[in-house]
């Protein structure tokens, strides 16, 4: 006897689309990995904060991919959008906070501002700030309003600034003792531009079919050559020039409306 219609849908649906929710898995395994990673470097075991900010340029990777293929194979889903923020909360809100603060901020205990409590608080902040652009993000997404420019600085780009801050300072012979206040300023602003209304440009928007000038081209190149040469230190200067877009924006804006009036 053949199954009603509803009873079928309702058991296809019951499934997952496994592509892109392998490539969310791959994201959340890279940021537990940097948090597995950094806690192995608090404990003196090895050079591991290095290897803890290359998970999270993996993640970073993942999560770029995910939602490109989920779009061009048309396996988008409530399922897919729930987890991929969950796991974006672990990679980019929560392994950045951990491992700053197992390599730098928690040095702060020496110093009795909060009580002692500066580098958590400061860690906290991040994640915090992290929780609340995702959050406000699905909202906007659920409205059809998450289109074009992000408001505020997307959390992986924000990871990237942190992350990209200690990968460089470890490549180049730093300890975190002898960077905790541009560490500690680095993660509040970062966290800080997360929540706020500045526009950033989206990748989203960028038409890989349209012609560009031959400049972007050589730029691209000239990228890709650097990066080989010293992929951490490019790395964070990439995304801490994109990070400083959002508040030159900001300030150009207000000087263009200033002009306009006078």
């Amino acid at each position: 006897m053949d199954e009603p219609l509803d009873y079928k849908l309702s058991k296809r649906r019951r499934g997952v689309y496994l592509l892109p929710n392998l490539f969310t898995t791959g994201t959340l395994f890279g940021g537990f990995y940097a948090i597995i990673a950094g806690m192995s470097g608090l404990a003196g075991t090895g050079d591991q904060y290095s290897l803890a900010a290359i998970a999270i340029f993996i993640a970073m990777i993942c999560d770029s991919l995910d939602g490109l293929i989920a779009r061009k194979t048309n396996t988008a889903s409530d399922f897919g959008k729930e987890y991929d923020s969950l796991c974006d909360m672990v990679a980019f809100g929560l392994a950045p906070a951990l491992v700053v603060y197992f390599w730098s901020l928690h040095f702060l205990v020496e110093y009795k501002w909060l009580g002692g409590k500066l580098g958590w608080v400061a860690a906290f902040m991040y994640a915090a700030c992290a929780a609340l652009r995702l959050a406000r993000f699905n909202v906007l997404a659920s409205r059809g309003g998450a289109k074009g420019n992000f408001f505020g600085l997307p959390s992986p780009a924000a990871a990237a600034v942190v992350i990209g801050f200690v990968w460089a300072a470890d490549e180049l012979g730093y300890q975190g003792v002898e960077l905790i206040l541009p560490a500690t300023i680095l993660t509040i602003f970062a966290g800080a531009l997360m929540v706020t209304n500045l526009r950033f440009w989206s990748l989203k928007s960028l038409k890989l079919t349209e012609r560009v000038p031959f400049r972007y081209i050589v730029f691209a190149v000239l990228i890709l050559v650097l990066f080989a040469l010293k992929p951490s230190l490019i790395f964070f200067i990439v995304f801490f020039c994109y990070a400083l877009t959002g508040p030159v924006n900001a300030v150009r804006e207000r000087q263009r409306k200033s002009a306009g009036k006078a």
